[in-house]
């Protein structure tokens, strides 16, 4: 077999900087010509169909049918259809015509209706016959919407509503809208939508829904008509008595068969809730992840659409219907088939008689196709000769074949989705070899490559190719070579010996030719140095590095960098990207900016290329889709989609709330979850209006936070906390001030709160309840005895109620100086500066009117010891201030110490309480011994004689005790202007 050569032979190359491989253009030889393989006489060709008509024409009244068909062929083609498997003629019809030159078949609109059904076409000429596809012919009306008695459809609010469309059926379903009588669309969302039936759906009835034009308008592409139904009026009632309810699913409505997917196709699977609040819908794959990139969620989630049906996605696809109330939920089930699809199809062919020819028809589908044979247009069982043809494994074999065995075959296959068919035609003839490749054609090539040698010859028989090396041996006694059925000789692996001259070589009965091809063999490209993978952070500055060696006498050659396969250059715009040498530089990187970064080194001849990849780390992106699911009155349910992770996985989320009423504008944190958690329940307080964002948190910090989420409002109730810090003390001797820490607006639970303050005495008798309603503290009692006990409670009260019982504290009622004062007091000598004060207090606790705090020693230094009897010194006047030791506390006792030694003292004790000092004790005296003295002052030397000094000094301004005598020391110092000792003597 000689098969024909295509008009576009590819083989691929380099790519030249930034661009394609070229393309090798080979011409077609001529078909032999009625007079010969060398004649100039015109040529001979089988019928090969260029224009078919279509599987299924629809037409309308104004519409002539109009069935293309033509065909190329020699000698000229002739036309003849059939209709419903039976011959037409078109002059047996007037208002049928065939377009002169073509088999073009066109019936006049007026006929359309009488003449619709099945058509094909056949062209044929003395080498055989071609069938073109079967086309279905349907005649439709104009579609007119019948008239419509329409009643109002009456709900109450709150209920579901269907509002019916049924436009009429039509070969070409039409578009369908909703629309109101100012032509303006009917607003569609999650509560309202329209569905794949073109039925409009109400989740829930709003009273705002009511009016009296919801009109469905179905658009015919057809006959490009657009009608429209009876408008239909829509009457919601107000109710007091709404309920909340689950989902429903109104679509399905009842259970469905499998859906069945056709391969390649688009699946449209739907899901309509009804409930209030407005159900959410979401879609999962039972038995799988939804196909990524194919898998799309349209009309509010309802519409699950999956494109480019694949055999893998059959399987349960579940959608789930919620809200506050519950869940709806609905498994579709998938079984996937597919209409008749080519693996290979027959391909036309040139052979020599004696030939064997076999026609390959290899096609797959589900249910598995049948596959038939025809010869020109005779199904095979009943074509003349049928004995010595078989089809073997869906292959038709023609053996030894003969010069009028020339026909055209066709495949047909067929399953219950669709049909396919192809024709080729068989054409035998006797043509001598002819190489069809130049001669002394030069292939140039780089080491390692696999080279492809070209020797495409035409002849009948098919002739036999053999190759032979530069020495002239048999290219196949090499393991690297391989010679395929149209002549070319692969050699893997090329080396630098093997450049040189190889021949091919051609035969078959009648003759044979040569060409030599000749295989140039150069030094590979290679990459010393590839470029690495970096890891930055976004803002910082990357660099790129890649060193390429190159064969010296191929030029041009060059380093191009990609990203992501797109070529970079350098711009006058922009420093993003810097090109340097062998270094590329990518400036102030950025989370787009990652990805695979590729050196590519290149000649005419090769390419090589590395690559790296730029990963850009940093925060989290942030979360999209924050979704409030109310599921009580104060408690919500977040929900989001995480954003981009930038390389870091995602540690927690951080949800922030803001309230509106008392802190608008301020978020504050509320919660954090872990970082594979994108939901969080919230409890809520009362009399709030609450937003909610949501920020994802990694190693490199907190990102940015979402868009803030709508506002949810939470009514007012009674408080729930309970003033702090409640305290009640006078400040005056007849008063009681009761303070306490007011709630925080959040803790009011309500527009405002007031505070109930009630008391009552202890002493002398439990006294009753009183109590007063003030909007904060303080508050003032008065007229109270003098530091009375009172039992004290604090209670927050709002418009709704009483917030929890308060705890009952004790305080008391105004101070006044203490009635008492201490007793036994007593001095305990420790050393010449400090003593011991003891005393202690009696009396009734009543006379202390007040909290003790503790005790004062007041004390006055009143001379030396001694100092009255010598000098008849009059003591110290009472009246100067004292020092003052303050002992904290129920004490007995005190450590007085900086005291002076050898010296008079007196003292006395007071007891006080918050009020001030109570009266003091009896007075005592006391002196402290004898201590070490202070320096004498003012020491005089005055010079007598030659070894003679006189000194005189005064008393000791401090002598704490009685002098009994002074130490006189000396040393010898240096010698004025001597030359003796010049050191210091020791001090005798």
């Amino acid at each position: 077999m000689l098969p024909l050569p295509s008009l576009h032979s590819c083989s691929r190359g380099p790519r030249m900087p930034g661009g394609r491989p070229p393309l090798t253009t080979v011409s077609l030889p001529p078909l032999p010509t009625r007079d010969g393989a060398d004649g100039l006489h015109e040529l001979l060709q089988p019928p090969e169909l260029t224009e078919q008509p279509p599987e299924q024409l629809v037409v309308f009244p104004s519409d002539d049918v109009v069935l293309k068909c033509s065909a190329t062929g020699n000698p000229p083609i002739q036309y003849r259809w059939t209709r419903e498997d039976q011959p037409f003629l078109p002059e047996e019809h007037p208002g049928v015509t065939v377009t002169p030159g073509v088999g073009t078949l066109v019936i006049n609109a007026s006929l359309a209706g009488r003449l619709q059904g099945r058509y094909r076409c056949f062209a044929s000429n003395a080498l055989g016959t071609a069938l073109s596809l079967e086309a279905r012919v349907i005649a439709e009306n104009t579609p007119q919407w019948p008239k419509e008695n329409v009643m109002p459809v009456e709900v109450e609010q709150g209920d579901p509503v269907v509002l019916p469309c049924d436009p009429p059926k039509s070969a070409v379903p039409p578009k369908i809208y909703w629309l109101n009588s100012r032509i303006v669309h009917i607003a569609q969302d999650a509560r309202v939508s329209m569905g794949q039936d073109g039925y409009l759906y109400f989740a829930n009835a709003l009273v705002g829904d009511s009016h009296p034009d919801y009109i469905c308008h179905a658009h015919y592409l057809g006959p490009r008509t657009i009608i429209q139904k009876e408008p239909l009026d829509l009457r919601v009632a107000p109710s007091n008595s709404v309920q909340s309810r689950r989902p429903r699913l109104v679509v399905p409505r009842d259970p469905q068969p499998p859906h069945v997917a056709l391969r390649g196709g688009t699946l449209v699977l739907e899901c309509i809730a009804e409930g209030l609040p407005t159900p959410a819908v979401r879609w999962q794959r039972l038995n799988g992840p939804l196909p990524a990139g194919r898998a799309s969620l349209e009309n509010f989630n309802k519409t699950l659409r999956l494109r480019a049906v694949e055999e893998a996605d059959d399987g349960e696809y579940e959608c789930v219907a919620e809200n506050s109330q519950g869940q709806a939920r609905y498994s579709h089930l998938v079984t996937v088939e597919a209409a008749p699809y080519w693996v290979r199809r027959p391909q036309s062919g040139v052979f020599g008689p004696g030939e064997t020819a076999r026609l390959d028809c290899v096609v797959e589908g589900k249910p598995r196709p049948r596959v038939t044979w025809s010869l020109n247009g005779v199904p095979l069982e009943e074509a003349a000769g049928a004995g010595r043809r078989w089809v073997r494994e869906g292959a038709l074999v023609l053996p030894r074949l003969q010069p009028n065995d020339t026909l055209v075959a066709q495949c047909q296959a067929q399953n219950r989705h669709g049909h396919l068919l192809a024709n080729a035609f068989v054409y035998v003839v006797e043509l001598p070899v002819k190489i069809l490749t130049p001669a002394e054609t030069l292939y140039t090539v780089v080491e390692n490559q696999t080279v492809f040698l070209h020797c495409r010859a035409f002849g009948a028989p098919s002739p036999t190719v053999e190759w032979l090396t530069p020495g002239l041996e048999p290219a196949l006694q090499d393991d690297r070579a391989f010679v395929f059925t149209n002549g070319t000789l692969q050699l893997g692996l090329v080396t630098r010996g093997d450049s040189g001259a190889f021949t091919c070589r051609a035969h078959n009965a009648h003759s044979n030719a040569s060409v030599a091809a000749h295989l140039e063999v150069k030094a590979a490209t290679r990459l010393e140095v590839p470029p690495q993978n970096v890891t930055a952070k976004k803002g910082e500055r990357v660099t790129f590095r890649c060193v390429a060696t190159f064969d010296p006498q191929l030029a041009p050659h060059g380093l191009e960098w990609y990203r992501d396969g797109k070529l970079l250059r350098e711009t006058a715009d922009s420093d993003k990207y810097s090109l340097s040498g062998d270094t590329l530089t990518v400036a102030g990187v950025d989370y787009g900016d990652q990805g695979t970064f590729s050196c590519r080194a290149w000649t005419l001849l090769d390419a090589v290329e590395a690559e790296a990849q730029l990963r850009v780390v940093g925060r989290p992106g942030p979360v999209r889709d924050l979704q409030v699911l109310e599921v009580g009155e104060r408690q919500v349910r977040l929900s989001w989609v995480p954003g981009d992770e930038h390389n870091s996985p995602v540690e927690k989320f951080v949800v922030e709330e803001e309230e509106g009423i008392f802190s608008p504008g301020r978020f504050v944190e509320r919660l954090t979850v872990p970082g594979g958690q994108p939901w969080a329940p919230l409890d809520l307080s009362p009399y709030g209006r609450y937003r909610f964002r949501i920020l994802a948190a990694n190693a490199y910090g907190r990102g940015d936070p979402s868009p803030p989420s709508a506002p949810i409002t939470t009514p007012p109730a009674a408080p729930e906390h309970s003033p702090g810090g409640v305290k009640g003390e006078g400040n005056e001797t007849n008063n009681l001030v009761i303070t306490w820490q007011p709630l925080a607006p959040a803790q009011w639970n309500a527009a405002a709160v007031r505070y109930r303050v009630q008391w009552r005495a202890l002493e002398p008798a439990l006294g009753r309840w009183q109590e007063e309603t003030v909007g904060g503290p303080p508050l003032v009692v008065g007229g109270t005895p003098t530091f009375s006990p009172y039992e004290i409670r604090v209670q927050a009260v709002n418009e709704v109620g009483k917030g929890p019982e308060p705890p009952v504290i004790i305080g008391y009622s105004g101070e006044d100086l203490p009635l008492v004062y201490p007793e036994n007091v007593g001095v305990e000598i420790l050393n010449s500066t400090s003593v011991r004060v003891r005393w202690s207090l009696a009396g009734s606790p009543r006379d202390l009117r007040g909290h003790l705090r503790g005790f004062r020693v007041l004390y006055w230094r009143e001379g030396w010891v001694g100092e009255r009897a010598r000098r008849q010194a009059p003591p110290s006047p009472p009246g100067g201030h004292p020092g003052v030791l303050t002992v904290m506390g129920e004490a007995s006792g005190g450590l007085l110490g900086g005291l002076r030694p050898w010296s008079r003292y007196r003292l006395q004790v007071v007891v006080f309480n918050g009020r001030g000092d109570g009266p003091p004790s009896d007075e005592i005296h006391f002196d402290t011994p004898e201590g070490v003295p202070g320096p004498p002052e003012e020491l005089h030397v005055e010079r007598v004689g030659d070894t003679t000094l006189a000194l005189e000094w005064k008393r000791p301004r401090h002598p704490n005790g009685i002098i009994t005598g002074y130490l006189l020391q000396y040393r010898q110092g240096l010698l004025l202007g001597g030359t003796g000792s010049t050191g210091k003597g020791h001090w005798e």
